[in-house]
């Protein structure tokens, strides 16, 4: 399974980004998706995760601001941020769950004035 990660940038405080993640390859079917990040000097942390069934997961942190959504048909995971922090500075990573866990490149989102 491969995975492609696209949507990050340099957005200032408050406002928005959509990451989207495509996975592609030998899939017969997949369990959850989801994206972690890893700000520098921390660990990576789950940000969102959604099963096959719809039902969404959030950090403390990001719940209310984030919402992450699947198109099981395209194989593709999103996540819609918004009201964004400085302190969301990360580098994003997609996985999906298809037997094992698979990983995206990572998206570098920024946010800064």
């Amino acid at each position: 399974v491969q995975l492609q990660a696209s949507g990050g940038g340099l957005v200032q405080p408050g406002g928005s980004l959509r990451l989207s993640c495509v996975a592609s390859g030998s899939i017969f079917s997949i369990d959850n998706m989801g994206w972690y990040r890893q700000a520098p000097g921390k660990q990576r942390e789950l940000v969102a995760d959604i099963t096959s069934g719809g039902s969404a997961t959030y950090a403390s942190s990001v719940k209310g601001r984030f919402t992450i959504s699947r198109d099981n048909a395209k194989n593709t995971v999103s996540l819609q941020m918004n009201s964004l922090k400085p302190e969301d500075t990360a580098v994003y990573y997609c996985y999906v769950v298809s037997g094992n866990k698979s990983w995206g490149q990572g998206t570098l989102v920024t946010v800064s004035s």
